[in-house]
């Protein structure tokens, strides 16, 4: 088996190092002979942009020895050009402003050193389009421009509107200068998180292709299923002998697990990062979302009062994929960049969302049931799966124990009158419960056990009118020909914070 390339980004050290590569050069061929020399592509974190921006390098510096047996070795011809990269993850942005802008002049003088060049301009932009020129002038090639998180100075300070909003300008200011240098320029290649609206990152440059959500593009970075089950073929059957589990049943949940994401057509993405560490830790874990919590995604859901029942399934025009501006963001919009929602279908220009995997549901929700609850993290799942256990056994008293000590972690402060507050908080605890929400209006909810079937209602005043209105809407009667046990679950009480749960058994012959 070849070496799994954990958190290797660089395309040389990973080739010379013979680590496992999903060879994508064959997309990257079509790219670079598509007519078109100006390109921008918006993924979320540890996604493979890096890496992608890497092997662009490597191609236009001519090293082809390094694409052996690869797609693109013998489809083009390996000139040599000089290749400017500049990666914002690398260039320090902390205190923002002047230090910010300070660090990138430094930076881009070292990569004039590196050609031997000496930088006169004291701007940025000035000192980019003299590097591109004298870089032109010295080899006698075009340049090529690799932009990497291009958006990371302003997503990093993005709860700091003031610093967030000085980088933009910035950045904005530095961008200009990129038309301008075409006669000069062989291809140039944007990657970032975020898509600011082109009239305030890159207005001048109105001739950047998007291929974010162009179908020829769409696997660009991250796996397919066919890659995954050739190229880790190995790994897998490892695996399946690790765990003693058959081929097709762990296909089956490495897809549930770590499968979903979607910018175009039907066929769904992996998220490399979480299947290289599933693959060398030999553990189902959610490996890409503890990277990075989303604190601030979080506290923007709570400070706008979102109904986090609507995020699965969620609708949107197609306008929300050009919308991202600090001066309004939309949580929505927000979510998607990032990679907590993915693309489930479109129609007649209506985009419906939702999780694109088991990994980043079950994550992000646990990390919001804390923030509402004020909880610890790490003590939320031991809460929600004890009280699975308790409804398995049909213990409904620990049920109820569990679910006041729960509610009764919320600070006072939180104990606000408006129901969609409590509204949230049902959908956390079902949705994590692995509950079939029937109305996220209402919180109607149904839990399918191995002998049991709950049907749930959670209400802010009585648990009577809430076991009341299950009888009504009859959300059992699908259920009845399963010959399993099925209960009616009344829980209310979340105004007077005194938890009540009422429960009927029906009779199932």
């Amino acid at each position: 088996m070849k070496k799994l390339p954990i958190g290797i980004q660089n395309f040389n050290k990973l080739i010379e190092n013979n680590y496992l590569y999903v060879d994508k050069t064959p997309i990257i061929y079509d790219l670079m002979t598509s007519g078109g020399g100006y390109y921008f592509l918006s993924r979320p974190r540890r996604f493979g942009k890096s890496l992608l921006i890497s092997t662009l390098k490597e191609i236009f510096l001519g090293n082809q020895e390094l694409f052996q047996g690869l797609g693109i070795y013998e489809k083009i011809t390996w000139e040599k050009h000089p290749v400017v990269h500049i990666d914002f993850s690398s260039i320090t942005h902390s205190k923002g402003g002047e230090d910010f802008e300070n660090n990138l002049g430094y930076f881009l003088e070292r990569r004039a050193q590196e050609y031997e060049i000496k930088l006169e301009a004291k701007a940025n932009k000035e000192k980019l389009n003299e590097l591109v020129q004298k870089l032109y002038q010295k080899l006698g090639n075009k340049v090529v421009l690799l932009i990497d998180e291009y958006d990371k100075p302003i997503i990093d300070h993005i709860s700091n509107k003031e610093k967030a909003e000085a980088n933009k300008e910035i950045l904005a200011n530095f961008y200009e200068t990129i038309k301008s240098l075409d006669g000069y320029l062989k291809f140039v290649f944007i990657t970032g998180v975020s898509k600011f609206s082109k009239v305030s990152i890159f207005s001048k440059l109105n001739n950047l292709k998007d291929i974010t959500r162009r179908k020829e593009y769409h696997s660009i970075c991250g796996y397919t299923q066919a890659e995954v089950e050739e190229y880790f073929a190995a790994h897998i059957n490892y695996l399946c002998q690790e765990t003693n589990v058959e081929k097709s049943k762990l296909l089956t949940k490495i897809q549930y697990w770590y499968n979903g994401y979607k910018w175009s057509g039907e066929e769904t993405i992996y998220n490399p990062f979480a299947v290289l560490y599933l693959f060398d830790s030999k553990e189902f874990q959610n490996y890409w979302f503890q990277t990075a919590t989303p604190t601030f995604l979080i506290k923007l859901i709570k400070e706008q009062q979102v109904a986090i029942e609507d995020f699965e399934g969620y609708q949107a025009g197609e306008e929300i994929f050009d919308f991202f501006e600090l001066e309004n963001l939309d949580p929505a919009a927000l979510l998607f960049q990032t990679g907590y929602l993915t693309i489930k279908r479109i129609s007649n220009r209506i985009v419906t969302f939702g999780y694109p995997n088991f990994e980043v549901k079950e994550s992000f929700l646990v990390h919001l049931l804390a923030a509402y609850t004020n909880m610890f993290t790490s003590r939320i799942k031991p809460v929600y799966l004890g009280m699975l256990e308790y409804l398995e056994k049909e213990n409904l008293i620990n049920f109820k124990k569990a679910l006041t000590a729960l509610l009764a972690g919320i600070p006072t402060q939180l104990h606000l009158d408006y129901e969609s507050y409590y509204h949230s908080l049902s959908y956390l605890i079902l949705a994590l419960l692995g509950a079939e929400i029937t109305d996220k209006g209402r919180i109607d909810a149904v839990l399918e056990l191995e002998r049991i079937v709950y049907i749930i209602e959670f209400k802010m005043d009585q648990a009577e009118a809430a076991l009341t209105q299950i009888k009504k809407r009859r959300y059992y009667e699908k259920y009845l020909e399963k010959q399993k046990k099925i209960i009616l679950l009344g829980v209310g009480g979340f105004r007077q914070k005194e938890i009540e749960v009422l429960s009927e058994a029906l009779l199932v012959n």
